[in-house]
């Protein structure tokens, strides 16, 4: 049985219409929030457009709860599947990074294009924020997107082994392995099994809220395991464990915003403060008793912070001191 979502409320005040775009090869199904995504012609009118990039092995549902927050007037939220996750199709080519950049370096275009005076804020969570990070640092050679301002939420600041639940890296990638060395149809059935999903979901789970920890179990039962194959789910997660903004962060000139959690088994808090640091124009927002799952468990303390960074944004880029919050 479906558990009913806890931002269901705010997320129905916002119009939402779906559509389908070929993006550098692949069938990626896209969904635009916000009055000024409701059709051609107001599309135009947007003075903000944010495009929402999600984490390993989700889809646009995860974020789902910080865009319920964030339907203001007058912006247009775009968020797409991910190549090879959700309800859009595979990457012609390997779901390395590069792969992931190329598709986002292509979607960015097509949706300026649509609303053409707009501010465009990229935003990525997770295996998002590696992917956010590298498009904006021209890291694969390719002309960086234009974008406005960056929004990292949970963002990977240090390499997966160095957090500190190092060891759950070390036994996912174990996990992952055997996978890749089962015959095809019963590798595919291990990376799916629900019972690993909910092993996953316990260890991120902070809150002790009991129906919030149940409603987000429920949403890793529904989406952590709608990918398409074997090859996309390996792939991309080894693009996740090779990577981490920190390798990117020097590079981005654009103001920038991170927001972090003082309790991310992923990523120990030191390093989003050396990440932010290490960063021409970012600031940091720390969330307190939350982790990995900020999107569920604080979406509107996130989004808070992403309607504050983005009505402040011009003092950021005429280079005022950026700060730490903490919340």
């Amino acid at each position: 049985m479906t558990v009913a979502s806890p931002y269901a409320v705010e997320l129905a005040r916002i119009p939402v219409t779906e559509r389908v775009a070929e993006v550098a090869g692949a069938t990626t199904r896209i969904w635009e929030y916000g009055a000024a995504g409701t059709d051609a012609g107001s599309r135009t009118a947007a003075d903000t457009v944010i495009v929402v990039v999600h984490g390993f092995r989700g889809d646009h549902h995860g974020l789902e709860p910080v865009i319920a927050h964030l339907g203001a007037a007058g912006r247009r939220i775009v968020a797409p599947d991910l190549p090879g996750f959700g309800e859009s199709g595979p990457l012609p080519r390997e779901h390395d990074l590069a792969g992931y950049v190329g598709w986002l370096d292509a979607l960015v275009p097509l949706v300026k294009a649509e609303s053409p005076t707009a501010q465009v804020v990229l935003v990525g969570h997770s295996f998002g924020s590696i992917v956010v990070s590298a498009a904006a640092a021209g890291a694969t050679g390719l002309e960086p997107p234009a974008a406005d301002s960056i929004v990292l939420i949970n963002p990977i600041a240090a390499p997966a082994l160095s957090g500190p639940r190092g060891v759950l890296t070390k036994l996912a990638i174990g996990y992952y392995r055997v996978a890749a060395a089962l015959p095809e149809r019963l590798g595919f059935a291990v990376l799916r099994s629900a019972l690993v999903v909910r092993v996953i979901s316990v260890s991120m789970a902070k809150t002790h809220d009991r129906e919030l920890r149940r409603w987000i179990h429920d949403q890793h039962d529904r989406y952590f395991s709608a990918f398409t194959n074997r090859s996309v789910v390996l792939d991309a997660f080894r693009a996740s464990v090779s990577h981490d903004v920190s390798e990117f962060g020097p590079a981005i000139a654009t103001p920038t915003l991170l927001v972090a959690a003082d309790r991310d088994d992923i990523t120990p808090i030191e390093a989003q403060h050396a990440l932010q640091a290490a960063m021409p124009a970012a600031e940091l927002v720390v969330l307190d008793e939350v982790g990995h799952l900020i999107h569920y468990e604080r979406p509107c303390e996130a989004a808070a912070a992403i309607e504050l960074f983005l009505g402040e944004r011009p003092r950021i880029a005429d280079g005022a001191t950026e700060g730490t919050t903490t919340a």
